[in-house]
């Protein structure tokens, strides 16, 4: 799910606002979350280190990831230090959490018939006598095993 985290200063106010938006269908964006914090605190924080940061930006309607709050905040670090700079926008996508897969390649000079007859030794004989069978159940009348209606 990509996410977008809007981190808005009002000097004036002495507030932080952070707004969390995400994409819930590819290009419909909607607000998640909003929240006000104290400008101060969050600037002290932030020069305290990651941990302080953390602790101080988790809330009980926003509770970013391990992964989230550190992207949080190496991204804000020079954003509270710059006094003019009023917005920052950050975009983050819970993909990045997951490492890479690297992709599988087979080797061209295998050939897919050999490697399935490698894994088993069923031989087409075998499988004519399983599927000769028939899989119909039968009742009699005597058959009294099952509910009766």
């Amino acid at each position: 799910m990509r996410q977008k985290i809007k981190f808005k200063k009002n000097i004036k106010g002495g507030k932080l606002t952070i707004l969390e938006s995400s994409e819930v269908d590819p290009g419909f964006v909607i607000l998640l979350h909003e929240n006000e914090y104290n400008l101060e605190e969050m600037v002290k924080a932030s020069n305290e280190g990651l941990q302080v940061f953390s602790r101080l930006v988790r809330t009980r309607s926003f509770f970013p990831t391990s992964d989230l709050c550190n992207k949080l905040f190496e991204a804000t670090v020079e954003f509270f230090k710059n006094k003019t700079q009023k917005e920052l926008t950050i975009e983050y996508d819970d993909v990045e959490a997951f490492p890479k897969e690297e992709d599988f390649k087979l080797d061209d000079d295998v050939e897919l018939d050999k490697i399935l007859e490698e894994d088993g030794d069923t031989k087409e004989d075998e499988m004519k006598e399983i599927d000769s069978e028939d899989d119909t159940p039968k009742f009699t009348p005597e058959d009294t095993s099952e509910h009766e209606n």
